[in-house]
């Protein structure tokens, strides 16, 4: 029988751990805090943010929601993040993507300070990811993070296996290569420049996908040896409006061995890692 990866044993195992080590900082003179910057109206990013100050509060970390309009100008929005960046009752700052079109230039990964980058998207954190030099001073972006946390508590190996990635961002495709790398895997990097993806993904032990297609993953791209594992990334509302991932769960499920829903497998295993790396940040300020 396929084995579905749910997060939400991990999730309750998790956040009573979370829960202690956030009382321990609170009764040490640090109560974790979390700033998220918004800009504008997007449904997805409204959800994202609520879901993330939701978790930080019930773990008893502080989360505020910093709300600007969809045409804030540059000046203002850089000057909160400065404010942040500085402010030593903060440890812990994200900027929800995607941002509006006349701000998208901006090199995010370089505005919010390396110590309070919890995003793991600081080029000195991704370095870190891709030098396999990963200290309690890093933080791994968020949604690799909780991929490879996922797979563990489940005992998926991943020493010596060979695994697909379908997508490149800086967000999940690449930083993910480099922790699956790191932990001795064989990666093949796939993106919409590759010829034969499904003769790669039918090749391969694990598979992720994380490229924002509803359903784009079928039983074509999966061998017929039920021996795999696929991990959905994908967060897409299907043609009924509801929520689905890239791949088709009902076509796909009974032909592999493991496979994560949507929602209930990536989704939230991406708030738990962002909750873990606010608390380290946290916890590096009392060495301060």
């Amino acid at each position: 029988m396929t084995q579905i990866l749910s997060s939400a044993p991990i999730k309750k195992k998790i956040i009573k751990e979370l829960k202690t080590e956030c009382k321990f900082l609170i009764e040490n003179g640090i109560h974790p805090y979390l700033k998220v910057i918004l800009v504008g109206n997007n449904p997805a990013s409204l959800v994202y943010t609520a879901s993330k100050k939701k978790f930080c509060e019930k773990i008893g970390a502080k989360c505020d929601i910093i709300t600007l309009g969809e045409n804030a100008d540059q000046k203002t929005f850089l000057e909160i993040i400065t404010g942040i960046n500085q402010d030593p009752n903060v440890h812990g700052c994200i900027i929800q993507l995607p941002l509006p079109a006349h701000l998208s230039h901006l090199d995010v990964g370089k505005l919010v300070s390396e110590e309070k980058d919890v995003d793991g998207f600081h080029p000195n954190n991704l370095y870190a990811v891709l030098s396999n030099q990963i200290s309690t001073d890093h933080f791994v972006s968020c949604t690799p993070k909780g991929i490879i946390t996922l797979l563990m508590e489940y005992n998926v190996e991943i020493a010596n296996k060979r695994v697909a990635i379908i997508g490149r961002s800086m967000i999940v495709g690449k930083p993910l290569a480099c922790l699956f790398t790191n932990h001795d895997a064989t990666v093949t990097l796939c993106h919409s420049k590759t010829p034969n993806i499904r003769e790669i993904t039918k090749e391969c032990d694990i598979i992720v996908s994380a490229v924002g297609i509803a359903h784009l993953i079928d039983q074509s791209f999966i061998s017929n040896k039920k021996n795999q594992v696929v991990i959905d990334v994908g967060m897409n509302t299907d043609t009924n409006g509801q929520l689905c991932g890239d791949v088709d769960f009902e076509k796909v499920k009974d032909h592999v061995l493991a496979i994560t829903p949507v929602p209930g497998g990536v989704g939230p295993m991406t708030i738990i890692s962002l909750a873990q790396n606010l608390l380290q940040a946290s916890k590096n300020r009392l060495s301060l």
